[in-house]
């Protein structure tokens, strides 16, 4: 098994095709963004506060092209807050207008009240541009993955390091 680094050649051939692997699945990934017009095409439950429509560990497919109808009323939806990395997925429940210009209001399905403590200081709606994408379907509890190796950052290192080594040490 080890006898694969002692071949420059094939250890060469083997790191490359780690790379390719990886850039890869970022053209992937980039291209899904492209189609889609949103930055994050695809996107986990993190929280219980669209229960029962989705639960923690959902994962969530996004679209954010409104070509023949724009973002309704009881639409769900995927938004940043600003000054906040982590997205959140809730209904719309008020709308205020139309077009780019339209203000939103958003709250849990799972929640007593809307989402106006949670967007920025001085921001009492959303804007269209605040929205990452609306959910136009899911896979029910593969997100789980992803929260697993974001509570457990140690599961990624070991997770790495085994794919790594699968590559290098693989036969071909």
């Amino acid at each position: 098994m080890l006898s694969a680094l002692g071949n420059p050649r094939q250890a060469a051939a083997q790191i490359m095709n780690f790379g390719l692997i990886l850039s890869t699945a970022f053209m992937m990934w980039k291209g899904l963004s492209v189609i889609t017009d949103s930055p994050s095409p695809i996107v986990v439950v993190l929280s219980g506060s669209m229960e029962p429509a989705f639960q923690r560990g959902d994962l969530l497919l996004l679209w954010n092209r409104n070509f023949l109808e724009e973002t309704a009323v009881g639409e769900i939806v995927v938004y940043n807050v600003q000054g906040k990395d982590i997205p959140i997925v809730h209904r719309i429940v008020r709308k205020f207008g139309t077009g780019d210009k339209a203000k939103l209001l958003t709250k849990g399905d799972n929640n007593n009240a809307d989402d106006t403590e949670l967007y920025a200081a001085g921001q009492d709606y959303l804007n269209r541009k605040d929205i990452i994408g609306s959910v136009v379907g899911y896979i029910p509890f593969v997100g789980y993955v992803t929260i697993m190796l974001s509570e457990h950052p140690w599961m990624k290192t070991v997770m790495l390091g085994i794919m790594g080594l699968v590559v290098v040490l693989q036969r071909e």
